[in-house]
């Protein structure tokens, strides 16, 4: 199946900033640079991008405004081979990130959410995506996507199941003094993940939507992850109507659980399934788009058929070729070469939390004490 990578997408403009600091951003004062580059980012760009890379041929479908941001947009896209023929052009400005990059400093992201909020179903050709997976990413940033509980999202999704597509849905943190930080998302996703097959958050993401507790603990460094939580997690949302749980957990890997309707859609080898996929060691350069490119291997791995504990294999380990990477997309390569590095013994990490009666297999995933019954 094809697969087709929809929603926010923007420009990244970089300074390219060798010397002083933060602080030498004083009003009157000039702070010179050595340079500029410009990056595509956003789900279509990460996700879509890295699965050209593997070896696919996605459709990446984004809304982008009448301007030379676009432009430019269009021109990577072209240099890297994917057509930019699904970018709805629309009035408006298109969405950009200024990256303030110092050295020795943690970076400041001054981002405008420019036409990526509003972004509707008008912007979508159903007809190009029919019977592919559609993957739908970052609606916390696109304003149509979460007001009136989330009515346009759903809707899309909705569509997208009229279509024949398998679907799922990435998300983002939410600017807690955002209007999106405001809304009700437990609503949100309780009206569209009946419509959603595959649900692929990241931990933080998840706890605060559901659980603004469990999120200030995270954010603390005061919560214990366990398995257990991340059980409770996953059946809550299967409870809601997805399929699939895929929940991105950092240096701890990829946690998946699914119920048994994921064997009508993906095959009897995903029922009522229970892993956990640690990460790969790497030397750490960036962490950015890790999540976006986890996702890309897993996509990948189903709509190759792979096995669950390969599909989840392939998403750790095209995630660690971002981390190891100074850009997001750059440093990955085609599926066979991902595949070829596995079967030569590439190293796992340690997992830390807590996983009271789970087993090792032999890819070196880890099955939980109720694979193929936890969630009928």
């Amino acid at each position: 199946m094809r697969i087709a990578v929809v929603g926010h997408l923007c420009l990244d403009i970089i300074p390219n900033w060798r010397r002083g600091g933060l602080d030498a951003l004083k009003p009157g004062t000039i702070v010179e640079m050595d340079g500029l580059s410009f990056s595509t980012g956003g789900v279509v760009a990460n996700t879509g991008l890295c699965l050209k890379r593997l070896g696919f041929d996605p459709i990446l479908i984004a809304r982008v405004g009448s301007d030379h941001l676009a432009n430019i947009i269009r021109n990577i896209f072209e240099q890297q081979g994917v057509s930019a023929g699904y970018l709805h052009r629309s009035e408006g400005t298109t969405s950009y990130t200024i990256v303030l990059s110092p050295p020795g400093t943690d970076r400041v992201f001054l981002h405008y959410p420019g036409c990526n909020h509003e972004f509707s179903l008008e912007d979508i050709d159903f007809g190009a995506v029919e019977a592919s997976f559609f993957h739908f990413g970052y609606p916390p940033l696109m304003r149509q996507m979460y007001i009136n509980n989330g009515e346009h999202l759903a809707a899309v999704f909705q569509r997208a199941k009229e279509a024949g597509c398998i679907t799922s849905l990435d998300m983002a943190v939410p600017d807690p003094n955002a209007p999106a930080g405001q809304v009700d998302w437990k609503k949100i996703l309780a009206r569209t993940l009946p419509f959603v097959d595959i649900f692929l958050p990241s931990l933080d993401e998840l706890l605060f939507m559901v659980s603004r507790e469990h999120y200030a603990a995270l954010q603390a460094g005061r919560l214990q992850l366990s398995t257990a939580l991340l059980d409770e997690l996953g059946r809550s949302l299967l409870d809601l109507g997805s399929a699939l749980v895929g929940i991105k957990l950092g240096s701890q890997g990829f946690y998946v659980c699914s119920s048994s309707r994921a064997a009508a859609l993906l095959g009897e080898q995903w029922r009522s399934r229970q892993l956990h996929s640690p990460v790969f060691q790497v030397t750490a350069r960036g962490t950015t788009g890790a999540g976006d490119t986890t996702i890309a291997g897993f996509l990948a791995g189903l709509a190759c058929g792979k096995a669950p504990e390969d599909a989840v294999t392939l998403a750790t380990a095209v995630g660690a070729y971002t981390v190891e990477s100074a850009s997001v997309v750059e440093g990955v390569p085609l599926l066979a070469e991902v595949e070829r590095r596995i079967n030569q013994g590439w190293a796992r990490g340690q997992v830390t939390m807590a996983a009271a009666g789970w087993r090792p297999h032999g890819t070196g995933v880890l099955l939980g004490p109720q694979d193929g019954a936890f969630h009928r």
